[in-house]
């Protein structure tokens, strides 16, 4: 069944965003020289710039509580990766690929440099970025992930949501006892279930690509084989999970091999979810290494 993303809506601007380009054309296979995407982003505060960039299968909005700390001390910018929230729907996403929006938005905003931040696929953004642009990141912080290559566990997760019948739909809470019989925690479900929204006629359907996350998802479980040498000189924070297992010995090595300067510190009773499970102790890490280090340095 080929189920129809959302039309894209915007009920309210930010006072500082970024609308995506409706007419954006991206990598059809990894290396494509193409255009970037335009990316949907929203900023709030004044001073040296931040981006947040969210993990798979999240939005902008994961970041709220987080900017929202922040915003006192910069210019908190949060945006849609490619295939996620209210950035285009494209075919096909790789790490490059991404880093190449992210550079685009920065661009588009007159930002010339600034810290970036990623949890899970948004921090193996920062740190594609971080490589391939060194310039342009200020400083790195990474939530919960490695730059490694994790094993498949989301394949059958996308193709349960795939199959949901949107057409007999009445609610959330409906869709959500329908996917219980695969996905069975009930925190996953919910977090996927924040992209299914009605349209303006009351049908349900998905504000997220599930195609092309599908299509790329090997590309998204590894990292790019040309970085593999690369190293980057800027500060670097990565902070894991106490209690998840994304970030292994093995990982940490990974970590330091490109980012020599990486700090690693863990953060107890979090799993993969940090911004979420422990936001007061993330915030704190995050504001201490991204201004009050930054100016001592």
């Amino acid at each position: 069944m080929r189920i129809r993303p959302c039309p894209s809506r915007w009920p309210w601007r930010p006072r500082s965003w970024t609308a995506p380009s409706r007419t954006c054309s991206c990598r059809a296979s990894p290396g494509a020289d193409v255009a970037p995407c335009a990316l949907f982003a929203r900023s709030q505060g004044h001073g040296p710039p931040v981006l947040l960039l969210h993990g798979l299968f999240g939005a902008a909005h994961h970041w709220h509580d987080i900017a929202r700390r922040l915003a006192p001390r910069g210019e908190i910018v949060t945006a849609d990766l490619r295939n996620h929230g209210r950035s285009p729907h494209m075919p096909h996403m790789d790490y490059a690929a991404m880093a190449d929006d992210v550079l685009a938005l920065l661009d588009a905003r007159g930002i010339e440099r600034a810290s970036i931040v990623g949890h899970s696929m948004g921090g193996k953004v920062a740190m594609a970025m971080a490589l391939r642009a060194p310039d342009r990141v200020s400083r790195l912080a990474v939530v919960d992930i490695a730059p490694v290559a994790y094993p498949d566990r989301y394949g059958e997760l996308i193709r349960a949501a795939q199959a949901l019948d949107l057409r007999t739909l009445r609610s959330r809470a409906q869709a959500d006892a329908r996917l219980a019989a695969h996905i069975a925690q009930p925190a996953l479900r919910a977090m996927l279930l924040q992209n299914l929204r009605p349209d303006p006629q009351g049908v349900w359907c998905w504000r997220i690509g599930w195609a092309g996350i599908l299509a790329s998802l090997q590309a998204l479980c590894g990292f790019p084989n040309d970085l593999a040498g690369a190293h980057g000189g800027m500060p670097a924070l990565f902070v894991k999970g106490g209690v998840s297992d994304h970030v292994d010995g093995a990982g940490e090595q990974a970590i330091l091999a490109h980012f020599p300067q990486a700090q690693i510190v863990s953060l107890a009773g979090a799993g993969h979810w940090v911004q979420a499970e422990q936001p007061d102790a993330l915030a704190r890490l995050l504001a201490g290494f991204l201004f009050e280090a930054a100016a001592l340095a």
